[in-house]
């Protein structure tokens, strides 16, 4: 379900949401799904509770999963993709830089779209 790379610079939290994000996505996860406890994802992946827990918080402010006492947490039912500024400039800033190595390794536009595309129509 959650594989994470302890080798990448990209702290494990954010790996967490990210897998979280796109299982969602994906539809591996639906809305109402129960995840594992912080605890039980804890020993899976083997990671400290506190970072597993870090990442239940960031996910459940987003509205993604949704934490319910004396029962677990779950997939959000009523999860609505809000439109984040902040986060949209963050878009185009990685954007940006993909478009500047894709230029440097000889990809062109319509061929960045292409992979766009491709990756678009795996979610």
């Amino acid at each position: 379900m959650i594989t994470i790379d302890s080798r990448s610079s990209k702290p494990i939290y954010e790996q967490i949401i990210e897998r979280v994000k796109e299982n969602i996505i994906k539809g591996i996860l639906k809305p109402g799904d129960k995840l594992p406890s912080v605890r039980e994802l804890a020993s899976i992946i083997t990671i400290n509770p506190n970072t597993i827990s870090k990442a239940y918080n960031e996910l459940e402010r987003m509205k993604a999963i949704e934490v319910i006492r004396g029962k677990g947490t779950f997939v959000a039912e009523s999860f609505k993709p809000i439109m984040d500024e902040e986060k949209l400039k963050e878009i185009k800033e990685h954007m940006k830089n993909i478009i500047i190595e894709a230029h440097y390794v000889g990809v062109d536009k319509d061929k960045l779209i292409d992979i766009l595309n491709e990756i678009y129509r795996e979610f």
